[in-house]
């Protein structure tokens, strides 16, 4: 009886406070639209277009916006350009509702909820906890919306710091050591359209994916007692983009400067042998150390060692922890001679070829002995962290498909989030614009099929 008492009780609390939440959003609403009411944005007779042509007053006429205290009715001096054959409220661009039907504060909240979740879950979290009723599309349409303009605003800066227009504020004192600059790509699933005619690992040939590539910097100042380095506290940003590498080095190279890489002692690229990754350290960074993670390089390793174990048998169980000890020392020559005595013929000498390939190739980049004495990180496991929770726990959920604008607006609101710049978003006065993207960021225009 007094479980159910107080049960009883606790529902009828809740319905009381959802009553109350609920009337003193209708008394915020009503008090918001009195405030915007006050300035109905009329700035005389004329008002300049986005053309640059004089518009002509016309009429007050009213927009209904969405606030996070719900519906607000907007009254606004209305002008018309003869000459562009379309009019505009000189008001809604002054409160950042020119190309949207929802508040910034609303915006924000809904670029939140669907960075983090899928959409349809977004829009339920928001009916729930904010009382909040919108569409899974209007939110899927908002959130890409502000992510696509964020990306368009990034790609813009990174274009006026790589070319010298811009030029970042030194860091702050006290500096730290070291900068990294971790570097991995990961698939992203994809429509059929964003992936026609690219070749995939499937059965059938025809890709289903598309890689994302992703890049996190971090410093470091000091080492824990037993010399281990220790990444500094909330010192980690993101970048993510789909485009080639040529654009993905302007990004990086635009966020290293603006990290402060020509004031830091020490640069450090970290990777994972790809040749496109090495391509841009040795542009951008020609000073920095270069690393191969050393998780990748010891799954070669053990790939060498599967085709060891066809020649050698048990002859020489220890043959694999011999070949770790050597690569965790760096002593690579001593791995590579192990590996060409491995007397093979046909496929089976082509395939050690290979892995010994990639042990000579990055032979100056597997020092690990060096590096760990120097106090530097020999694993990329931050920017493959980044990978899992940046990229895969909201973008290759399972039944998702993406096309490339979507995917690109997701990923950059999720960067811009795990680098504690999500602010950076809304202080932007005219953050949204219309659904069409730069060319120098964006190439396809479908809609998300899923997400």
């Amino acid at each position: 009886m007094a479980a159910r008492s107080l049960a009883a009780g606790g529902a009828g609390l809740q319905a009381a406070e959802l009553a109350i939440r609920a009337a003193m959003t209708r008394l915020g609403a009503s008090v918001l639209e009195q405030l915007l009411a006050a300035d109905g944005g009329h700035r005389g007779p004329r008002a300049t277009c986005s053309a640059g042509h004089q518009a002509e007053f016309v009429s007050y006429r009213a927009k209904l916006i969405d606030t996070v205290l719900g519906p607000v009715r907007l009254r606004r001096a209305w002008c018309h350009c003869g000459q562009c054959g379309h009019g505009l409220a000189p008001r809604d661009g002054e409160l950042a509702v020119q190309h949207a039907s929802m508040s910034p504060g609303l915006r924000a909240m809904v670029a939140r909820a669907a960075a983090a979740v899928p959409f349809a879950r977004a829009a339920g979290l928001l009916a729930e906890l904010a009382g909040i009723t919108l569409t899974t599309k209007r939110i899927e349409r908002s959130a890409e919306t502000d992510g696509q303009a964020a990306s368009a605003a990034i790609c813009a800066q990174a274009q006026a710091i790589s070319s010298g227009k811009v030029v970042p504020l030194p860091p702050p004192e006290p500096l730290p050591d070291m900068l990294y600059i971790a570097v991995d790509g990961t698939g992203v699933p994809m429509v059929a359209a964003a992936a026609k005619d690219r070749p995939g690992k499937g059965p059938d040939g025809q890709a289903h994916t598309r890689e994302v590539k992703l890049a996190c910097l971090f410093t470091q100042t000091t080492l824990t007692e037993d010399g281990h380095p220790i990444r500094d506290h909330g010192s980690s940003s993101y970048l993510a983009t789909f485009e080639p590498a040529g654009r993905f080095r302007q990004l990086v190279d635009a966020e290293a400067r603006r990290r402060g890489a020509a004031h830091i002692r020490q640069l450090v690229v970290l990777g994972d042998g790809a040749v496109w990754i090495w391509n841009i350290a040795g542009e951008l960074f020609p000073a920095a150390t270069q690393i191969v993670d050393i998780y990748h390089a010891r799954e070669h390793v053990h790939d060498l060692a599967t085709l060891a174990t066809r020649l050698l048998r048990a002859s020489h169980p220890d043959w694999l922890a011999d070949r770790l000890d050597e690569l965790d020392a760096g002593n690579i020559p001593a791995l590579l001679a192990a590996g060409r005595d491995l007397n093979f013929t046909g496929s089976l000498a082509r395939e050690r070829d290979k892995q010994l390939a990639y042990f000579d190739t990055n032979a100056h980049r597997m020092r690990y002995a060096h590096f760990r004495d120097l106090g530097m990180f020999i694993g990329s496991g931050v920017v493959e962290a980044g990978c899992k929770a940046v990229i895969g726990q909201r973008l290759k959920l399972s039944g998702m498909r993406w096309n490339i604008p979507g995917a690109t607006a997701i990923a950059t609101l999720r960067c811009q989030q795990a680098s504690n710049r999500w602010e950076e978003i809304w202080q932007r006065p005219h953050n949204q614009t219309p659904r069409t993207t730069p060319a120098t960021c964006q190439r396809q225009h479908t809609q998300t099929a899923a997400g």
